[in-house]
């Protein structure tokens, strides 16, 4: 999985994490592959990069993570490509006072949540879908009345595809 690490400086580093077959796990950073061990109490994980050079503490979750290496203390901001998938996918979700309601990403229709005739106000959820394993509650941009549904649980649907159309 990637991720992308942003420092203090505002650097920005993309960093690779594969967790192999027989449960190690690699990370490639800037060009560079290296073994990793990974051991922690679900507060802070400590990281050994190949053995020996750098060990790092990370504390916290994501997205600011606090970071102790090498004797040097600072916060970065962690995000992985799905969390920017999502975060992107519902920054961008409908316009205001736009009616139709689409599917941000690929997945999963789990629940139609309202019925064709309902009463809706704005930000009453209208369905949800399975997405990179994540559930998406998805809500009505307007208030209005559920002139058609798209969606069929269990249905697998295409980013943009139609869910639910509030009029």
């Amino acid at each position: 999985m990637r991720y992308h690490v942003t420092l203090p400086s505002g650097r920005e580093i993309p960093v690779d994490v594969t967790h192999l077959p027989d449960g190690q796990v690699q990370v490639s950073v800037e060009g560079r592959t290296l073994a990793a061990d990974a051991f922690g109490d679900g507060a802070s994980t400590h990281l050994r990069l190949d053995g020996r050079g750098v060990e790092l503490l990370l504390e916290g979750a994501t997205p600011d993570v606090g970071v102790a290496a090498n004797g040097r203390r600072f916060t970065a901001r962690v995000e992985s490509d799905r969390a920017r998938e999502q975060r992107s996918a519902a920054s961008a979700g409908p316009a205001m006072g736009e009616g139709l309601v689409t599917s941000p990403m690929p997945g999963r229709v789990l629940k139609v949540l309202v019925r064709e005739g309902d009463e809706v106000l704005a930000g009453a959820p209208l369905v949800v879908v399975e997405a990179m394993k994540m559930e998406n509650e998805l809500s009505a941009a307007r208030s209005g009345v559920v002139k058609k549904i798209y969606a069929t649980p269990g249905a697998t649907v295409e980013s943009g595809a139609r869910l639910v159309e509030v009029g």
